[in-house]
């Protein structure tokens, strides 16, 4: 939906999902460091000397760490906290999360980013956060649904290829046996990859198609997500597999090596001049 702005200067946007859980079990998946590194980015809620939350710090690779302030926490209902995450000379973004209960043994999980701006400098920026969280919700669905009270353990691979994006996922998904999946589909990668078996969840459509979510039977429980993306004039291949249970952690430290060093041959460096 388009940026909601008014006369103040107030702009925001906001994304939501329903999900078959507890308000509790939803409060653990986006409050906590380990619920949330669950199906997000590794993240830590720190907390003060009596034990109040003050901080959430999430950690989007080296040297990319976002770091929040908590205003208000009252669970398991509203989280909220301001950010500087625009960069220098940005206003500061206020994120609020919101845990609704609903009939069924439904729940609603909103996230609502806003900011106070006279200008349109930002708007970009928003509207990131609001095309980026669907897929990420769509982790969060599934992590709730088959693995809540699970904390996980991820595997996070990635290449860049002068490929487009589209030829790219084409190597991927030929490479691992996944071509042509839908979903409802069974897979097992094809031989000469690394080990996997999983139910296909979703596969991306239209402009999205590069874009395939999985739920892990093998070599451990757990949920994958691998897309193909423009970024800079080459094309990212991700791959993100998270692992639940007691042997998670065991699973991904033996695993994140093997798909690391075959997607580099998939996908190698171009040659230095």
């Amino acid at each position: 939906m388009p940026i909601k702005k008014d006369g103040s200067g107030h702009r925001s946007v906001q994304v939501e999902v329903d999900i078959p859980c507890s308000p509790e079990a939803a409060w653990d998946a986006i409050a906590t460091g380990p619920g949330v590194t669950s199906w997000f980015v590794p993240t830590t809620v720190e907390t003060d000397a009596n034990g109040k939350p003050v901080r959430v710090v999430a950690n989007f690779g080296p040297g990319m760490e976002s770091i929040s302030d908590i205003t208000e926490w009252d669970p398991p209902h509203r989280l909220a906290a301001e950010s500087l995450d625009l960069g220098p000379g940005a206003p500061p973004v206020a994120t609020e999360w919101i845990v609704e209960a609903r009939d069924g043994g439904m729940c609603t999980v909103r996230v609502v980013h806003s900011l106070f701006a006279s200008t349109d400098d930002w708007d970009n920026q928003l509207e990131s956060f609001e095309s980026g969280w669907p897929g990420f919700f769509r982790i969060l669905r599934l992590y709730l649904q088959h693995f809540s009270g699970q904390h996980g353990t991820a595997v996070q691979v990635q290449a860049r290829s002068e490929l487009s994006p589209a030829e790219a996922w084409s190597r991927f998904a030929e490479s691992t046996g996944f071509s042509g999946a839908a979903a409802g589909d069974h897979r097992r990668t094809a031989a000469g990859a690394p080990a996997l078996a999983a139910h296909v969840e979703r596969v991306g459509a239209a402009a999205q198609r590069e874009d395939l979510l999985l739920r892990v039977d093998e070599p451990n429980p757990g949920v994958a997500h691998a897309f193909a993306m423009n970024l800079g004039g080459q094309t990212l291949l991700s791959l993100r597999i998270i692992f639940y249970g007691d042997q998670a952690a065991a699973a991904a430290a033996e695993h994140e090596p093997k798909w690391s060093q075959w997607l580099a041959g998939l996908f190698p460096p171009a040659p230095t001049t």
